[in-house]
């Protein structure tokens, strides 16, 4: 199969795909022939990466909107309704969404925003994929994609919740991937974007020339990869973009 068409016939989810990352992805998939589902909170900033899509000729994806810092299991739940009403399928699902929170030391981090960079980067893509389970173990081959980070490999002084909740991520591909490959065609991989020029990034590194990382768009095919057939019987892998583009 053809790079261009890579997806063709698969329904993909991605979380955070107003921007940065997210939108980038959603974009290549749709390019490689997927039917995206775009997740955010905002239908307003999902709509703009829905425009794109329909201009590059790519499936007509759908929106979903939800707080992933309230995300609890009946409103996952209700995401999966959702997908199996509207497609009766899916076969792939990237976390990308995430919160940054508080660069400051642990004795001065907020506990209220410790609780919430943890439901959205830790607990959402627990219990979101909890939820699709059933979903995605129909599929003949699924693929499902954590995001992690430098930060959740090796810790880095004042980066708080942010990596422990990366840490945590790490460890949740392990499990996923490993009670799943013996009994399922669902993989799971979790990949490391490195340095990119996204929102979240320029929060972290105020005074950085943006000109000087990579784009999101740079590294989507990396994702399209994982998704497609290509990646198959690849699972458990945490995969390090800091280097390529």
């Amino acid at each position: 199969m053809s790079v261009e068409k890579a997806l063709a016939e698969r329904v993909i989810l991605i979380t955070g795909a107003s921007r940065g990352i997210g939108r980038a992805v959603a974009i290549a998939s749709a390019e490689a022939g997927a039917t995206v589902v775009l997740l955010g909170r905002e239908e307003a900033t999902l709509s703009a990466t829905y425009d794109a899509i329909v201009a590059t000729g790519g499936a007509m994806p759908a929106i979903i909107t939800l707080d992933l810092s309230v995300a609890h299991p009946e409103l996952c739940q209700s995401v999966a309704e959702q997908i199996q009403a509207t497609f009766g399928r899916l076969d792939g699902l990237v976390h990308n969404a995430a919160d940054l929170g508080d660069i400051t030391p642990m004795e001065m981090y907020d506990p209220d925003t410790f609780d919430r960079v943890m439901s959205i980067n830790l607990r959402a893509p627990f219990v979101l994929t909890q939820a699709l389970l059933p979903l995605l173990k129909a599929s003949p081959d699924a693929s499902v994609i954590m995001t992690g980070s430098s930060v959740g490999r090796k810790a880095r002084a004042f980066w708080g919740a942010y990596a422990l909740s990366k840490f945590g991520v790490e460890g949740l591909t392990q499990l996923f991937a490993d009670e799943l490959k013996n009994t399922s065609n669902v993989r799971v991989n979790c990949v490391n974007p490195g340095a990119t020029r996204t929102s979240m990034r320029a929060s972290a590194y105020p005074g950085e020339n943006p000109e000087s990382v990579k784009t999101p768009e740079s590294i989507a095919h990396h994702y399209v990869h994982l998704l497609s057939e290509a990646a198959r019987g690849t699972t458990g892998q945490s995969i390090d973009l800091t280097a390529k583009s």
